[in-house]
């Protein structure tokens, strides 16, 4: 009978253990950058990087649909949410990818989206992600061309919305809409200005 018990909280012990272990190695980072569609190639692929779903957060309407907010009326911002393992990938590299596949200098608007449903955002999910994402911030800034001019927000995540199945891994399903797209908005040319060789883009 004590065999049998000691057995059963060995195996306690261990589930308890790899459940926690499964928690440390999955974090979660939301990062606005202008259509999802594209921010989601900025991140697919990475090592480290589990998955990418595209959303909308930020703003005051429940369960909001695509409609609602291309429209501009809901205060969401386009997203994504990362999910990483920190044992791979670090946050402030996540960050690093961010930065390189936006253009920090324009307000309320990213390359021809304009509204403040594509504005830029580092939406941090505790305080390690805001120092984090302010330094990144303050890193920038100590280049000339940057100082003072940084306009993408920094600000508490609140609730993230999924958004509407056709628009996961849009680049997939869609590629000729896709490229289409990308290249119209002159999000690649706007980078490359911007970031030179460092610049961003679909892999």
């Amino acid at each position: 009978m004590k065999s049998r018990f000691a057995i059963g909280l060995a195996f306690c012990l261990v589930s308890s253990t790899l459940a926690l272990a499964a928690q440390v190695e999955r974090a979660t980072a939301i990062f606005a950058g202008g259509c999802f569609w594209c921010e989601e190639t900025a991140f697919e692929g990475v090592p480290g990087v589990l998955s990418v779903t595209s959303g909308y957060i930020g703003g005051h309407v429940a369960n909001p649909t695509y409609e609602q907010v291309s429209a501009g009326g809901t205060g969401h911002a386009e997203a994504v949410e990362v999910a990483y393992d920190p044992r791979k990938i670090s946050y402030e590299k996540l960050l690093d990818i961010f930065w390189h596949n936006v253009d920090p200098l324009q307000r309320d608007a990213q390359f021809c989206d304009h509204g403040t449903q594509y504005r830029s955002a580092i939406f941090y999910k505790d305080p390690a992600q805001q120092k984090a994402a302010e330094a990144s911030r303050a890193n920038l800034e100590e280049e000339a061309r940057f100082k003072g001019k940084i306009v993408t927000e920094i600000v508490p995540a609140s609730t993230f919305y999924r958004a509407e199945e056709y628009h996961q891994d849009f680049y997939r399903k869609n590629p000729v809409r896709y490229y289409s797209y990308r290249a119209g908005c002159g999000r690649d040319a706007r980078l490359k200005a911007l970031w030179g060789a460092a610049a961003g883009g679909h892999k």
